[in-house]
């Protein structure tokens, strides 16, 4: 029965070791001719051989599209927890390009003599049946417990999981005996024999006993590609199987595919003729044979996914009707890169789907996919690295933008540029160094662009180039309908309004136009100051930033003290000059506000300043808890109480930014960020145990005048009335009403569209 797996083809090559770049060239030769796969057999007793498993980790960093395996490796010989972590490790490394074809062991004097265990057929078999399950136990990185394991042939005592791989890796079996046959049914992902090791008929008699293994553990039989080494010659003349015309080797070949699912073909020996010929003549004619036979034949799309991975959907997903433009990225909760894509920096995710989205056309595809889940929560994610969590979810769809990066400059002259939402601020600081320009963006590299440049952006340059908001000219989005649009002054004026403040709302924006601002080498200070007058260093602080020139621009950090020790002050301020004396002259009054004990004081391009991400992965655990708020001044009673808060112990980390003069330029009805007469930004970060929130509403919201959504996790909707004044809520409701009136963009920072939102208490 044809499997509707896409046809691939590969080689097999020998390891030999008498010229060591040979196998290396023909691995290389494979790749240019078109084959998606080489192999390499593995015997570890045999002196004439290459290690395999140097070898495909070679011949994986030498080629840049092909897939490797071996052919099979050598399981008695290879601890599966140590296999488990190398077959990772170069799936990683190569970009997800690596298969494990498994042996159970074969040649047991040869590996008893090398230190192996010697087993019996039978035994080889359960070791690989155990062999199998640590495997993908080490990959399944979503367990966090360590892993333990009492076997007859394997133990585990705690051992640590991970890596996980890049892609899930499929697990090829070489089997021809019915234990064997059963074991591949029953566990792997593919079934990898030799035609020539059997005899006619065998082949299909194998496969009807994995596909009953397969039924009995409640598989689909087409999970199992059928992996076949095939040898032959090429003559003028037929004169047997595979022994003949590039013509007769396909009528020999299409009935494995059409009638018994074969769905690769590895061809076996190390003569470049017979690959290129075979390259050249045979697999585009085989692959034209079985697509004109496909629509006559009885069988559904192949299964991509084995039933391990399947049972782990989650309930009101059509999994099946995901866009075939967004199959190929999607992840789903048993994938291998599941772990890196589930969670964000502050908060543990489970999302029943990921979709990656590269394109707007991508974008537009997903959007349709989420409107036909409706209640389903949706996510949109740029970065990952937003405090409040909002870009992950349990059991609902996320649209990745990550994939969508691209920084361009439109205009030199105009210091115009494109950046697409996916972009990490550290990347985009290193795009515009070479220029002298940068764009104020937050204090951590790692913050994607969508979710920043959406809220409002409070970074090292606010003071005196505002925020990032402040820099956007246009925008193209998605909106919830699926319709793309630009927004700017003139088209779409309401929406480009809407956007800069509140646009998680409103659609997602694909592309942003900025106009940056020149921008050469910085002072950047952190000065550290013994904080036992809490409320008196925040309150002198707060003075000093006002007094300041904009040039300056500073953020200070108090967390809990340690024992017996005074509470410390972590003071970071960048200004905008790279005259020494300059610098030193505006750090000054901030040096003086309390007892000083440590400072480092640099002059850097703002790229530096920026570098200091992670790579774009996390693995934030639990949740979030941060409250947020804007102040006018740092007041004596404000001081106060932000003391009385930190004492309390509400808080691990609490932090005042900056957010004064040029900010102020900005008329408040010109965007929806409207707060603009605020000096400064307030976020704590603590946990329900330690009653966080309840502390902060008793001391500190009572001085506050509105709040920054980003560092906010709280949805009630009062928190709505705090971040937007009357005035620019109601806009802001009127707006969702005609752009989103179905809510699409509710599970977030979510403004409800067109009518009032029923305050806590009110009837």
């Amino acid at each position: 029965m044809y499997h509707g797996h896409p046809l691939q083809f590969g080689t097999f090559i020998t390891p030999a070791n008498t010229n060591p770049q040979t196998p290396v060239r023909l691995a290389q030769l494979s790749e240019e001719l078109g084959y998606d796969l080489v192999t390499f057999q593995d015997h570890p007793y045999q002196p004439g051989f290459l290690d395999t498993w140097t070898l495909l980790s070679w011949v994986a960093a030498r080629t840049d599209r092909i897939q490797v395996s071996g052919n099979v490796l050598n399981l008695p010989l290879r601890p599966p927890a140590v296999l488990a972590r190398a077959a990772a490790s170069l799936d990683l490394l190569s970009g997800g390009r690596f298969q494990l074809g498994l042996g159970a062991g074969g040649f047991w004097d040869a590996i008893g003599a090398m230190g192996g265990r010697k087993l019996t057929a039978g035994q080889g078999v359960d070791a690989l049946s155990e062999a199998i399950d640590v495997i993908r136990a080490i990959w399944d990185v979503s367990e966090r417990s360590p892993l333990r394991l009492d076997g007859d042939y394997y133990s585990l005592h705690g051992a640590k999981r991970g890596p996980a791989p890049a892609h899930n890796i499929p697990i090829l079996l070489g089997a021809y005996k019915p234990r064997m046959l059963r074991l591949t049914g029953r566990k792997a992902d593919g079934w990898l024999p030799s035609l020539a090791y059997m005899e006619p008929g065998d082949f299909q008699r194998a496969s009807v006993i994995i596909d009953d293994a397969a039924v009995d553990a409640g598989r689909d039989p087409r999970e199992i590609r059928r992996v076949v080494n095939i040898g032959g010659r090429f003559t003028a003349a037929g004169g047997g199987f595979l022994t003949g015309p590039s013509a007769q080797w396909v009528d020999d070949l299409l009935p494995y595919v059409l009638n018994d699912g074969v769905g690769t073909f590895i061809v076996v020996g190390d003569d470049p003729g017979t690959l290129e010929r075979f390259a050249a003549e045979v697999m585009p004619a085989l692959r034209e044979a079985v697509e004109h036979e496909h629509p006559a034949l009885d069988g559904a799309p192949a299964v991509t996914r084995n039933s391990i991975t399947l049972a782990k959907r989650r309930a009101g997903i059509d999994y099946d009707a995901v866009p075939a433009s967004l199959v190929a990225a999607a992840v789903e909760p048993g994938d291998a890169g599941y772990a890196r894509v589930r969670s964000t920096y502050m908060r543990r995710g489970a999302p029943g789907l990921v979709l990656k989205a590269h394109t707007v056309a991508e974008v537009e595809d997903a959007l349709g996919f989420v409107r036909a889940h409706p209640g389903t929560p949706f996510g949109v994610r740029s970065g990952g690295h937003g405090i409040s969590g909002r870009s992950t979810n349990d059991g609902g769809i996320i649209l990745d933008l990550s994939a969508m990066n691209r920084i361009e400059v439109l205009d030199e002259a105009t210091r115009r540029v494109r950046i697409e939402p996916g972009a990490r601020w550290t990347d985009v600081a290193d795009a515009l160094a070479p220029f002298g320009w940068a764009l104020s963006s937050g204090d951590y590299g790692g913050v994607g662009v969508g979710g920043l440049a959406t809220a409002g952006g409070i970074g090292w340059l606010n003071r005196k180039h505002g925020l990032t908001i402040d820099h956007v000219r246009a925008v193209e989005m998605v909106l919830a309908d699926g319709t793309v649009v630009r927004a700017d002054a003139t088209e779409n004026a309401d929406l480009f309004w809407a956007v800069r403040g509140a646009g998680g709302n409103f659609g997602i924006v694909t592309a942003f136009e900025f106009e940056v601002d020149e921008v050469g080498s910085i002072g950047f200070a952190q000065l550290s100051f013994d904080a036992t007058d809490t409320a008196g260093f925040l309150q002198r602080w707060g003075a000093a930033v006002e007094a300041a020139p904009r040039d300056l621009t500073s953020f200070v950090i108090i967390g809990q003290s340690r024992p017996g020790q005074p509470p410390i002050a972590q003071v970071m301020a960048a200004v905008d000059s790279d005259d020494p004396d300059t610098i030193i002259a505006q750090l000054q009054p901030l040096a003086e506000i309390a007892p000083l004990v440590a400072q480092n004081v640099s002059i850097m391009p703002y790229a530096s300043v920026m570098a200091n991400a992670q790579d774009g992965s996390h693995d934030g655990q639990g949740e979030p808890l941060a409250r947020s708020g804007l102040v006018e001044h740092i007041t004596p009673e404000f001081a106060a109480a932000a003391a009385e808060f930190i004492g309390s112990g509400s808080t691990y980390f609490f932090q005042i930014r900056a957010v004064g003069g040029a900010v102020h330029d900005i008329d408040p009805d010109a965007t929806a960020y409207a707060n603009r007469s605020a000096n400064f930004s307030v976020v704590a970060f603590g946990s329900a145990r330690h009653q966080t929130s309840e502390t902060w509403d008793a001391l500190l919201r009572p001085h506050l005048s509105g709040l920054y959504l980003s560092f906010e996790t709280e949805l009630h909707s009062e928190r709505i009335t705090d971040a937007f004044p009357p005035r620019t809520l109601a806009r802001l409701r009127e707006l969702k009403r005609r752009y989103d009136p179905d809510n699409l963009f509710r599970d977030n920072f979510n403004i409800q569209p067109g009518h009032p939102q029923i305050e806590p208490g009110a009837a």
